[in-house]
């Protein structure tokens, strides 16, 4: 099996924990907590990559670095995690778990392009026009291109919504050129 495949099935597992208590975004933050662990301490990583260190005392320290900061049916789900020696894919599950509750909410993230710096006022408009246009949640994440002129380049998947005044410009100069 892939890893993102294994990944998945342990994030569906997650899934099912966060619904039985009721707190899906709070359980991803949890989880990207403990992925921001491992990802900034090198230690930690290479504690949990060691496979001379037993699963027995590696959920011997997540219990005791989690315990009382994490639910506890989070820290036992960590703790299956290693116990199945699948513990350098959370960053992974976390990844997938994301995906799953933006599926399970009807929420899309979109690549927003401007060519300057814009308001949260800006930014809630931006995100109630995608909204509308999708239908669902639209989560916008915002980057500057100084390139693009003007107007916005919105991609959605492999969807892309180019209304950039650098495309109309190309655009009217291939009509001038073509004489249409």
């Amino acid at each position: 099996m892939r890893a993102t495949t294994i990944a998945r099935n342990y994030a569906e597992a997650l899934l099912v924990l966060a619904r039985k208590a009721n707190d899906l975004d709070g359980w991803g933050l949890a989880i990207q907590g403990v992925v921001s662990a491992i990802e900034s301490d090198a230690r930690l990583r290479n504690f949990l990559a060691a496979p001379q260190v037993s699963a027995a005392q590696k959920n011997a320290v997540i219990g005791k670095a989690f315990t009382g900061k994490l639910p506890k049916d989070m820290v036992r789900f960590l703790q299956k995690v290693v116990m199945n020696r699948r513990q350098m894919l959370i960053p992974t599950i976390a990844t997938e778990y994301g995906n799953l509750v933006d599926e399970a909410t009807g929420r899309l993230h979109a690549q927003v392009t401007v060519s300057r710096e814009t308001s949260d006022a800006d930014r809630a408009m931006i995100a109630a026009q995608l909204s509308r246009a999708f239908a669902k949640t639209v989560v916008p994440h915002v980057s500057v291109n100084p390139v693009i002129l003007g107007g916005v380049v919105v991609r959605v998947g492999d969807r892309v919504m180019d209304g950039s005044v650098r495309r109309r410009l190309k655009t009217l100069r291939a009509r001038i050129v073509t004489g249409r």
